[in-house]
């Protein structure tokens, strides 16, 4: 059990992840090319593609060395491969870890090496060889084009929908709510989130707050991080109900809401999955700004989108009801209990990342 304990300023410093970050999805999609079929078959057709696609491209020497460095069946793996900056993307969190100071690669290293055998390569990666730097941050880039970018839109999709219901439970009960949302994967018994987790120990976030990640390829276990003095974030796993499907699938209900509502009209719809200002629509779509207007237009007169001023520009964003039209399912809402708080004092303690997964490299 991990027992994460709120003062009253970290609930003023919840912050729940706009979108997936795409470091933590390389690395658990990793993890998901050894999972057993049976256990999770929600993934069965993605494993397939990814597997053929690493052997085809001869991308199984970066796969070994991310799986190397945050092994499956780890109890731990180091702090530095999941930067804070990849909240913004996959390339600023390549910059925070190209940037990793060497005397915090040695330490995270000695103790991952501490717990199994590293590959000879580790050791310029732990002097902090510049070169070692941009070979990893290199396959990071190489993983992710190739088994997860391809289909992210449905992983943006899966994670969305959890997203959408925890900030509809933020609106309407607070962040005790939000906090009381996760079971029976977390409990909240307020000032303590006690979470399922394969190790006994508890962190402290003295004020600094949490970033809730909501994964797409995490599975069972949500994984934390392991130095308590770090800006604390935890990656934790979404349902995947039956509107998630293959990719064969999901083409199919996209010709059909294209054949409700007219295929532009759909792929605008498709397009405010991620937040954008007209004029990023029309250069995504290949249109023109006045028919992006237009298609926004018409979906917001029918509560699917929503358009708020941000600055000088407008913003449009999906509603609710946009992205239940989107993935085919309404998501599911489920009682809040609003408790009481009493803050409770503590100090920081804590080790790192764990997951249930099992151990293996993906075969390719």
């Amino acid at each position: 059990m991990l027992r994460i304990h709120f003062t009253a300023a970290d609930l003023t410093r919840v912050h729940l992840a706009r979108e997936p970050d795409p470091v933590w999805e390389t690395l658990l999609s990793l993890h998901q090319l050894n999972t057993s079929r049976r256990a999770l078959p929600a993934f069965t057709q993605w494993r397939r593609t990814a597997r053929a696609e690493l052997a085809a491209k001869g991308l199984a020497a970066p796969a070994r060395m991310l799986s190397a460095l945050a092994p499956a069946s780890a109890r731990y793996w180091p702090d530095f491969l999941t930067p804070g900056a990849s909240a913004d993307g996959l390339e600023t969190g390549m910059e925070e870890l190209r940037a990793t100071p060497r005397s915090r690669l040695r330490r995270e290293l000695d103790r991952l090496a501490g717990n199994r055998g590293l590959p000879r390569w580790t050791q310029g990666l732990g002097a902090g060889e510049r070169t070692a730097l941009e070979e990893v941050a290199t396959a990071f880039r190489l993983v992710h084009r190739t088994i997860v970018a391809p289909d992210w839109t449905g992983t943006h999709r899966t994670t969305e929908a959890d997203r959408a219901l925890r900030t509809r439970t933020l609106r309407d009960h607070g962040v005790h709510g939000l906090l009381n949302s996760f079971g029976p994967l977390m409990v909240w018994r307020p000032p303590v989130l006690h979470v399922r987790y394969p190790e006994d120990r508890d962190l402290h976030l003295g004020g600094q707050g949490i970033r809730l990640i909501p994964s797409h390829f995490c599975w069972n276990t949500p994984i934390a991080l392991a130095d308590p003095t770090l800006p604390q974030v935890l990656a934790y796993p979404v349902a995947h109900p039956t509107a998630w499907a293959p990719e064969a699938t999901r083409e199919r209900r996209a010709d059909a809401l294209a054949a409700l509502i007219g295929r532009t009209r759909a792929r605008v719809l498709a397009s405010l999955v991620t937040a954008a200002t007209t004029g990023e629509i029309a250069r995504h779509l290949g249109i023109s700004a006045s028919s992006a207007s237009e298609h926004v237009a018409a979906l917001r007169e029918v509560n699917l989108a929503d358009s708020r001023r941000e600055g000088t520009s407008v913003v449009h964003t999906l509603t609710p009801l946009g992205g239940a039209l989107l993935s085919g399912d309404l998501p599911v809402q489920r009682p809040v209990v609003q408790p009481k708080f009493s803050a409770l004092p503590g100090t920081a303690s804590g080790s790192r990342h764990l997951t249930g997964a099992p151990s293996a490299i993906p075969a390719t």
